[in-house]
């Protein structure tokens, strides 16, 4: 049930009402983020306010009010007059964990936020309402180095929670070649590569992001076996590989787009390899809020994205010619769809 739904009648104006602040309690998360307190009170451990403000650019007036509104959110604890961070912070916002989300936050701050202003207009005219929603925008944003590296960290923070799951999700040593196509500079690969260490990998991506992936790879340590193809997925042809992967694509494309890619990303399969399609997919009924925002977030800043089910994308499969075809959940937020191409 919902939080409405739940609520007693004569509190469901204040339910309403913190729905409404919803926006406050995500900037109180935000501002965190980008102040530092966070990566500030792992370095120095608990702090008293006055610490805090000496220590980062935080003005005294409204200081307490902040850190208090960090507490009441678990975010922060607070004892004997001292802050620290709670255990849920540790893991999602110290930099270095691998659970940590913070290049997610710098990225739904600059990008998604700002957006979100405009979600009326977007449902009522169809078309994203952002600044830069279309291929030439994006490209123009990759050649930002500021910007690039904000959408580097996010898209190594969404893959990176998807890894370690989508390492256990099929017989790696059945396969010696993966092609993470649109896959950024990496980081999902490296991670795999660091799991399965007889298997290669080859990366298809824009060519702005080749230096971004020669770095990262090496410092993942496993540059000898991961290379990068630079290309248009729509234009250009993709490597072939015993595992195709479109992950976190497909949802910022049309929908005859997706029916274009799947089945040009199946074709690349090897004999007895498979097609690995993830996203964050709606469900036929409503039952995940968080996979109904991200889907609206693909109307408010892609030019036709949005998310989709997994029978959507098992009918693209077979489509393309795939005749076995699995589902599965991949981790807390994602679901997983596995196309297989037979041996001959």
């Amino acid at each position: 049930m919902t939080e409405l739904a739940e609520s007693v009648p004569d509190a469901a104006s204040a339910a309403v009402k913190r729905l409404a602040n919803g926006f406050c309690h995500a900037k109180l998360l935000l501002a965190a983020e980008e102040l530092g307190v966070f990566t500030d009170l792992h370095r120095h451990g608990p702090s008293t306010e006055k610490e805090l403000v000496e220590r980062l650019p935080l003005h005294p007036r409204g200081a307490r009010d902040f850190l208090h509104g960090l507490v009441l959110l678990g975010l922060l604890e607070r004892r004997d007059g001292r802050y620290a961070n709670s255990a849920a912070a540790t893991t999602a916002l110290v930099p270095g964990g691998a659970d940590y989300i913070g290049g997610f936050l710098r990225r739904a701050d600059r990008k998604l936020y700002p957006a979100w202003q405009n979600l009326a207009e977007g449902l009522t005219s169809g078309k994203s309402e952002a600044h830069g929603a279309g291929p030439e925008a994006f490209r123009a944003m990759l050649g930002d180095p500021r910007q690039r590296e904000q959408y580097l960290r996010m898209m190594d923070s969404a893959n990176g929670l998807v890894a370690g799951h989508l390492a256990g999700a099929l017989d790696w040593g059945a396969h010696g070649h993966v092609a993470d196509i649109g896959g950024c500079r990496g980081n999902l690969v490296g991670q795999l590569l660091r799991i399965h260490p007889r298997l290669r990998a080859t990366v298809f991506d824009l060519t702005e992001l080749e230096a971004a992936f020669a770095e990262h790879v090496t410092a993942l340590g496993v540059a000898d076996r991961a290379g990068f193809r630079a290309g248009d997925f729509f234009t250009d042809p993709l490597p072939e590989a015993d595992v195709v992967i479109l992950g976190h694509v497909l949802h910022n494309w049309s929908v005859e787009q997706r029916e274009f890619l799947v089945a040009k990303a199946y074709r690349a399969v090897r004999p007895g390899g498979a097609l690995l399609i993830y996203d964050a997919m709606l469900d036929e009924e409503p039952t995940d809020l968080a996979r109904v925002l991200v889907s609206l977030n693909m109307l408010l800043i892609t030019e036709e994205g949005s998310e989709y089910t997994a029978g959507e994308a098992t009918a693209w499969l077979e489509a393309a010619g795939c005749g076995d075809v699995r589902v599965a959940p991949l981790g807390p937020a994602d679901t997983l769809v596995v196309g297989r191409k037979p041996t001959a």
